[in-house]
């Protein structure tokens, strides 16, 4: 579990694992109040902390004219006025450490994405928001590797991070996940994340278009949930067919409440 403080977390004495739940990318103010509403009313139903997440800019797709966001300020406020509606706490992105502060002041959680998570600027940057930090584990990282990450933003006084792994990179279009790097990351006494729909990315499509496998989602969940994992981290979507970005492995939101219902079970088996 969390521990640390994360403004506006619900439901922290629950013996739940968290949620990191919400679009890829911001798509529309509608469409990011609409899915936090839903998610919303399942985790407090379920008693499950929950964390609304949206990216508010893609900066790593394959092509060029890809859907990378609706503007920078402008998804940004939509993440704000998602947190004050519901009064959850979000998380979105950053690429770069000058987008360190910026985001900052609309989010409560600063997300590194896999690809940079050894960029020792942009975790410096991260850490000295002052905000909690979750960084994603490279695929092409191992677990015990991710230590040095945790150093680089303890290392300015913030000893508020998180850990997500994401899957390992399994020839040049597909990913498997080694659940052995959940245990080894929760001994650096950091929260532990398993970003389950990007684990089931294929990538380096020669369509440009990443796929996916989120008939296995169900499963990845499961076993992180056996494992120890502290948290989930899932994209969902009213509309996985037509998400502007990531749709090959969201998990449709109507499945998310009895998905959640099931990995309840098996997080109160294992701490048995």
């Amino acid at each position: 579990m969390i521990n640390f403080d994360i403004p506006q977390l619900k439901h922290t004495a629950s013996d739940n694992f968290f949620l990191m739940a919400g679009p890829c990318a911001i798509e529309s103010e509608e469409m990011a109040l609409r899915i936090a509403e839903k998610i919303v009313q399942i985790t407090d139903k379920l008693e499950i902390p929950y964390i609304f997440k949206g990216s508010y800019r893609k900066a790593n797709r394959s092509k060029g004219d890809s859907f990378t966001g609706i503007g920078d300020e402008k998804a940004l406020k939509i993440l704000e006025k998602v947190g004050k509606t519901f009064g959850v706490p979000t998380v979105t992105d950053i690429h770069e450490s000058q987008e360190a502060a910026m985001a900052a002041a609309y989010v409560d959680v600063l997300q590194i994405p896999a690809f940079l998570c050894r960029q020792t600027d942009l975790l410096i940057a991260a850490a000295k928001t002052g905000k909690v930090v979750n960084v994603k584990k490279g695929q092409f990282l191992s677990a015990g590797s991710m230590k040095f990450a945790v150093e680089k933003i303890v290392s300015e006084g913030n000893n508020k991070v998180i850990l997500t792994d994401r899957g390992n990179t399994f020839g040049y279009q597909d990913l498997i996940v080694d659940y052995r790097g959940i245990p080894e990351m929760k001994s650096f006494d950091v929260p532990v994340v398993m970003d389950v729909t990007h684990s089931l990315q294929q990538p380096n499509q020669s369509t440009g278009v990443t796929g996916g496998k989120p008939q296995l989602i169900e499963t990845i969940s499961k076993a992180a949930i056996a494992v120890g994992a502290d948290g989930l981290f899932i994209e969902t979507h009213p509309d996985p067919a037509n998400a502007k970005s990531d749709g090959a492995n969201m998990l449709q939101i109507d499945l998310l409440e009895d998905l959640l219902v099931k990995l309840i079970r098996i997080r109160k088996a294992v701490n048995f």
